[in-house]
């Protein structure tokens, strides 16, 4: 846990799928890392990715918490891992089928146990969610610090349908 421990440097904490994992959510958060990482040196970005199998994956070095898709004690666990090692921030892709939990319910239960800002990317936002839907994402608007949306009407979109 190196760059968790580095005093002096500001410890960023990213939650997603990551690769091997094929998809663009994995893409993203590997290049979100990698760009932190050679135009910050004095950021330490690491990742908690979200599996989607009970093995997980041959993850690069920058895995530091493995998050079992359906396991939310791994869940609150992460949440534990994220607060003891100090982290500054957590940055938390969102996309719906990535989180476990009746829709994705899991994610809002480890934001409710940090005691660090979050950031969260809200990759899509359904223009008619079911009522659980909806309910998760007004929680995770409300757990999260920054809101980090993919184009400019989506900004709008946030403002009419969840105020």
């Amino acid at each position: 846990m190196e760059c968790l421990t580095d005093a002096r440097r500001l410890k960023v904490a990213v939650i997603g799928t990551y690769p091997p994992q094929q998809c663009g959510i994995a893409t993203f958060t590997s290049d979100l890392c990698a760009a932190l990482a050679s135009g910050h040196p004095d950021v330490a970005c690491v990742v908690l990715p979200v599996t989607d199998t009970p093995a997980g994956y041959a993850y690069s070095p920058r895995v530091r918490f493995e998050i079992e898709k359906g396991n939310i004690a791994l869940y609150r666990r992460a949440a534990d891992f994220l607060n003891s090692n100090n982290v500054d921030v957590v940055c938390v892709q969102h996309e719906y089928g990535i989180y476990g939990g009746p829709a994705g319910s899991y994610i809002v239960a480890l934001l409710r146990e940090l005691r660090m800002p979050a950031v969260t990317t809200l990759h899509t936002i359904l223009r008619e969610p079911d009522p659980l839907q909806r309910r998760v994402l007004e929680e995770l608007i409300q757990r999260s610090d920054r809101l980090v949306v993919m184009n400019p009407r989506a900004v709008d979109f946030l403002r009419e349908m969840y105020g």
